[in-house]
């Protein structure tokens, strides 16, 4: 094999889950051309997070090989509703969540991949041209049986858990938009390897040479154990100030900084093998933590800031000072006191009330720099008081 071909099928699989197939994959690199590579987003949310920059980055690996990446949206699909690892149907998008979100999309993902090597495209495109006729054709090519060797599928068919019809068109059509776009390559969330292989076994039927797979890992949130999910609120926002994102990854744990550091960073394999030999040997991992950091904060907005989040942690936390940029709000109560709990959601320092209970709980909330825990704490109307969930979260607050 070419040594060129060779690195940068080492380079491709770095991180990944999954090649499919290497063989075929080796072949179109020999070509010598461009590749077309193809990866869906459908927009379910306007955010992006780490847990999509983990493909987002093999995406921009790829530009750097000269390859041509297609970033779908699902616009159309968007409003089917993706099934994936749900136990049940998906409330689909309206037409303007839809449009909505794909703007959100199309302005965050450039802060990582190239403009001038990105084709953004919409599958309405030519969804939007298909009858009746032609998605009956479609849906002809496969049979429910084999839509029920989806995990996901199968386990709610089990469980006699209702499966609309319509979900099943939602692989269809993901796999037809690889026909569309003449996919060399596709890319996807371990979670996606069903609706990828459909594209491939579609593109065989239209009589197109198939596309190769590659599967990325699912990155897991700062609890460590769920997918990185907003709604799940673990996860890290590539929006996000240049505080908080170097904040949230300072509180990640030992073992995941690894995990995070493996599929994130841009540093070589040997210096990552450096750093692990390094801690084995006695280095505090919170030093590898701090580069890894300034890393991520310097890529979604700059090395000036990730210099400047690093001067602001050590200040807060190493000396424990309050930060200079506390938010304030005023609180309006109907009687003369409001419990904490309420205080801390209607704030949002926590997403509910139940959170609130948790973290007062676990003695992460603090009033003018002291813990509290006592859940029935109530705050009396009139007063002004700073506080403090777990290491980040801060606000001044006013009862009125």
């Amino acid at each position: 094999m070419n040594k060129s071909i060779q690195t940068n099928l080492e380079i491709i699989k770095r991180g990944s889950h999954e090649l499919l197939v290497e063989k075929e994959l080796e072949t179109k690199l020999i070509t010598n051309r461009p590749l077309r590579v193809k990866a869906g987003f459908d927009p379910t949310a306007p955010d992006l997070h780490l847990g999509h920059a983990v493909l987002l980055n093999k995406l921009r690996q790829l530009q750097d090989m000269g390859h041509h990446i297609l970033f779908l949206i699902g616009d159309f699909t968007g409003m089917i509703g993706d099934p994936s690892g749900k136990n049940t149907t998906r409330p689909p998008l309206t037409r303007e969540q839809v449009a909505e979100n794909a703007q959100s999309y199309t302005t965050q993902v450039f802060k990582i991949l190239k403009p001038e090597q990105t084709e953004v495209v919409f599958n309405s495109t030519w969804m939007n041209e298909f009858s009746a006729a032609d998605l009956i054709k479609l849906a002809a090519t496969h049979t429910v049986a084999r839509m029920l060797e989806r995990d996901d599928f199968d386990k709610r068919y089990r469980n006699n858990q209702a499966i609309a019809i319509h979900e099943f068109l939602y692989p269809l059509i993901q796999g037809y938009d690889s026909v569309a776009l003449k996919a060399d390559l596709e890319l996807g969330g371990t979670d996606q390897k069903f609706n990828l292989l459909m594209g491939r076994e579609l593109q065989k039927h239209f009589g197109q040479s198939q596309q190769c797979i590659l599967t990325m890992p699912l990155l897991e949130g700062l609890d460590g154990v769920n997918k990185m999910s907003k709604s799940l609120n673990n996860y890290v926002g590539i929006t996000e100030s240049p505080k908080e994102i170097f904040g949230k990854l300072m509180s990640a744990s030992d073992q995941l900084m690894w995990r995070y550091i493996e599929l994130l960073s841009f540093e070589s394999l040997d210096t990552i093998q450096q750093w692990q030999q390094e801690v084995e040997a006695g280095r505090n991992p919170r030093d590898i933590k701090i580069i890894f950091a300034q890393e991520i904060v310097a890529r979604f907005h700059s090395q000036h800031d990730a210099e400047t989040a690093l001067i602001d942690f050590e200040t807060r936390f190493k000396r424990g000072a309050l930060p200079d940029d506390i938010p304030e709000q005023t609180i309006q109560t109907d009687g003369n006191t409001l419990p904490l709990t309420q205080l801390l959601k209607q704030s949002g320092l926590t997403a509910s009330t139940s959170e609130a209970l948790r973290m007062i709980g676990q003695s992460a909330v603090k009033i003018n720099g002291e813990k509290v825990e006592d859940k029935a704490t109530k705050i009396p109307c009139g007063e002004t008081i700073i506080v403090q969930v777990g290491k980040r979260k801060f606000a001044k607050v006013t009862l009125s």
